[in-house]
């Protein structure tokens, strides 16, 4: 990701305490696509209840623990803080 410009990376922020952070992810990219959920592919085939497990069992902060994934055209990295990029493969 670093030969990207700052103005290609779409930054969002998930709830580290929400219920279901690959849904967040979805919901994201549903904005950043204006598509429908329907229109993506399932996301636990990508990211198997990793990000489950980062945010509901997280190393200490120090860890400075973060999870990249490719879904849907995006490489998509999310930190235990619960700060993620998006950036668009295609």
């Amino acid at each position: 990701m670093s030969d990207r410009t700052e103005s290609e990376i779409v930054h969002r922020t998930l709830d580290p305490d929400g219920e279901n952070p690959a849904v967040q992810i979805v919901e994201g990219l549903m904005a950043l696509e204006r598509v429908d959920s329907t229109e993506l592919p399932t996301i636990y085939d990508c990211v198997d209840g990793m990000l489950d497990e980062l945010f509901s069992n997280p190393p200490a902060p120090e860890a400075q623990m973060e999870v990249t994934f490719s879904y849907h055209r995006y490489r998509i990295t999310v930190e235990q803080n619960g700060n993620a990029k998006f950036v668009k493969t295609e």
